[in-house]
């Protein structure tokens, strides 16, 4: 999205929701996943003086009432804001145009953010700032045109790697492309092409969805999990698991398409137990575990909607399941409410660059 007026470049990047596949999309898997308007991240650039990178009020905090209030803060929001991000995505942004022969202007630029993405909940808050920021860049040096749609992934996911960010491509792609997504990450076209084939898919052809997420998390996923290193071990039951928690996105692209949801409530809840018995009930985390389980409950299919801190729901019933769902969140303390799946943001410029 772009608004401008006196020369302010603004772009909202939305927050995404990994249905289906992950997280094979670090396994040379498949994924589909899909950008919702409930939540988003904004970033404005407007040409300045010198170059300047604003802190957020709130998320970049730096000053104290009191050493209690310093340490709260800690505790609840660590020690990282925005601001990282904003820096991490110009340095390889910047690069990307020095080695690609791309011109950019001298024109200094003062870049702000905001963002209402809750924190820790999965839903892909770090990389929606980078993305709307990615998207400011682009107009404010007008190089939409030469850097292709299926990069900028790799460069926003580049961005966060800088900082020691581990992830995957998957939410990177949904930001960028927006809608609904399906992807394959197959390692011939990782190598051959540097990134993995993107497939828009036509987004009524999802169910009426819910999120089911924690207003004020502390750190999920303590345990650090073993998963990553027995796959690149070559360990039999991590190869083979993976493999099936990709075959659950290819079934779940053929379920859609053929709108058999009964078929789709059944890959829901398979992909949470394979990635269950991969990664074990630690590495897990408690709470995370029993938002899955509230939706279970009461017969809904449910999955993170990422690694953690958020969970995807789908009630077939309808909307009586729907209010015992409510019902059962709101005993538990967790937020529920209907997903708004936000069609993809791609405009002339961006398609003339696609291989489609």
């Amino acid at each position: 999205m772009e608004e401008k007026h006196d020369n302010v470049i603004e772009h909202k990047a939305y927050a995404r929701v990994g249905f289906l596949g992950n997280p094979s999309d670090v396994y040379h898997g498949k994924t589909i996943a899909f950008s919702l308007s409930n939540f988003y991240a904004t970033v404005r650039l407007r040409p300045s003086k010198e170059l300047v990178i604003q802190p957020h009020p709130t998320h970049d905090l730096v000053s104290f009432d009191s050493h209690h209030q310093l340490v709260d803060r800690l505790k609840s929001e660590g020690y990282y804001g925005g601001v990282r991000l904003l820096m991490a995505i110009y340095k390889v942004f910047y690069n990307y145009c020095k080695e690609n022969g791309i011109e950019l202007h001298h024109t200094n630029f003062t870049l702000s953010y905001d963002t209402n993405i809750p924190r820790q909940s999965g839903l892909s808050g770090s990389s929606g700032i980078v993305c709307a920021a990615l998207n400011c860049f682009l107009d404010f040096y007008k190089v939409r045109h030469l850097i292709k749609v299926e990069v900028r992934p790799n460069l926003i996911l580049a961005a966060e790697e800088e900082l020691g960010i581990v992830a995957g491509l998957q939410d990177r792609v949904a930001q960028v492309y927006g809608g609904l997504v399906y992807m394959d990450f197959n390692k011939e076209s990782m190598d051959k092409l540097g990134h993995g084939l993107y497939i828009p898919l036509d987004l009524s052809l999802l169910p009426p969805l819910y999120l089911i997420y924690v207003a004020n998390p502390s750190d999920s996923g303590k345990v650090h999990s073993k998963v990553r290193q027995r796959w690149l071990d070559g360990d039999e039951f991590i190869v083979s698991t993976m493999l099936e928690v990709a075959n659950v996105a290819e079934e779940g692209k053929a379920a859609l398409e053929e709108k058999d949801y009964s078929k789709l409530a059944s890959l829901m809840n398979k992909n949470f137990d394979l990635r269950r018995s991969m990664f074990g009930d630690d590495a897990l985390g408690d709470v995370n575990i029993k938002m899955v389980e509230i939706a279970r409950k009461v017969g809904a299919a449910s999955k993170f909607t990422g690694s953690g801190g958020a969970v995807v729901a789908y009630c077939p019933e309808g909307t009586s399941q729907v209010k015992l769902l409510e019902d059962e969140c709101h005993a538990a303390g967790f937020v529920l409410i209907p997903l708004e799946p936000f069609p993809s943001r791609l405009n002339e410029i961006d398609l003339k660059t696609l291989h489609l």
